[in-house]
């Protein structure tokens, strides 16, 4: 497959709406030191949260600038699980393929996929900042040729029908209309292309959204989705589901340890812990077939 040049865009205004302007306003402005100091470590930042069982050893360090380095380390170390996890099913995929990352933040889930598989790759975000501050990162590791990041909004990509291998959303689904989401993805994937989500969803068991839910949708200007709600737009945009897997266990060990870290704590960690643990609130990974 030959993969066409395209050239990075840095389109002044992206965006669709009011609310998607005031998204792209939020995230032009945050430099929250959860995702900035986690990221320096490596210089791969994470716009995300973590999985996998914490070692909480970390918070017996007596010397308390060596506790709060290796509690930042822990919690990039559960990042970091958390994006290899999603890469892991996109695959397989050669050098020679194309993948595309939906509102890829500071741009870390481009640049794991491109270690794990050597694929080109593009990220687009509604946030100019994010999307200069990504191209820096792969200006500054060399990969520039292969991992390009675009100011765009992810409804509405511009890019060619049919080319790329695979897809996903790393906790960006909140932002948008599933149906419109999943069209784009349906439309750029080749058939029997990959898309993969992990995403925050509330338990529509349970009714309404719950208070905790409300909570987070307030603290993040977003609007969390019904799980039910997936797979139905799934369905309706050529998008047949192959995996799915309920990863809210796993994703508990890293919010109590991040409840402990005051220099990372922003006063949403008990909110999502006790919607969590009420059951009102998932995290949930799809992967979905291009049919």
């Amino acid at each position: 497959m030959t993969i066409a040049p395209h050239t990075p865009t840095t389109t002044a205004v992206p965006t669709q709406s009011t609310y998607q302007n005031r998204v792209a306003e939020y995230w032009n402005a945050e430099e929250n030191p959860v995702n900035l100091e986690l990221g320096k470590i490596d210089d791969l930042y994470h716009h995300h949260y973590g999985v996998g069982q914490a070692d909480r050893s970390v918070l017996g360090e007596p010397d308390p600038d060596r506790r709060r380095a290796r509690v930042t380390a822990e919690l990039h170390r559960l990042e970091h699980a958390q994006a290899e996890l999603l890469a892991a099913h996109l695959g397989p995929l050669s050098p020679t393929d194309r993948v595309f990352d939906a509102g890829c933040g500071r741009g870390g889930g481009s640049v794991v996929a491109h270690l794990r598989y050597g694929c080109h790759a593009d990220g687009v975000t509604i946030s100019a900042k994010q999307a200069e501050f990504a191209g820096a990162q792969a200006r500054k590791r060399g990969i520039d040729d292969k991992v390009r990041y675009h100011h765009r909004n992810m409804l509405d990509t511009g890019f060619p029908s049919g080319a790329f291998a695979a897809s996903w959303n790393n906790e960006s689904t909140m932002y948008v209309e599933l149906d419109l989401l999943f069209a784009e993805h349906a439309r750029l994937l080749r058939r029997g292309g990959r898309y993969v989500v992990i995403t925050g969803c509330y338990n529509d068991t349970y009714g309404q959204a719950s208070r905790e839910v409300s909570l987070i949708n307030a603290h993040y200007i977003c609007d969390i989705h019904p799980r039910s709600a997936y797979f139905r737009a799934l369905a309706r945009n050529r998008l047949v589901p192959v995996h799915v897997e309920d990863l809210t266990e796993a994703a508990i060990p890293y919010w109590e340890l991040r409840k402990e870290a005051d220099h990372l704590v922003t006063g949403i960690e008990d909110t999502f812990l006790t919607a969590y643990r009420n059951g009102s609130f998932q995290y949930l990974l799809i992967a979905a077939d291009r049919v």
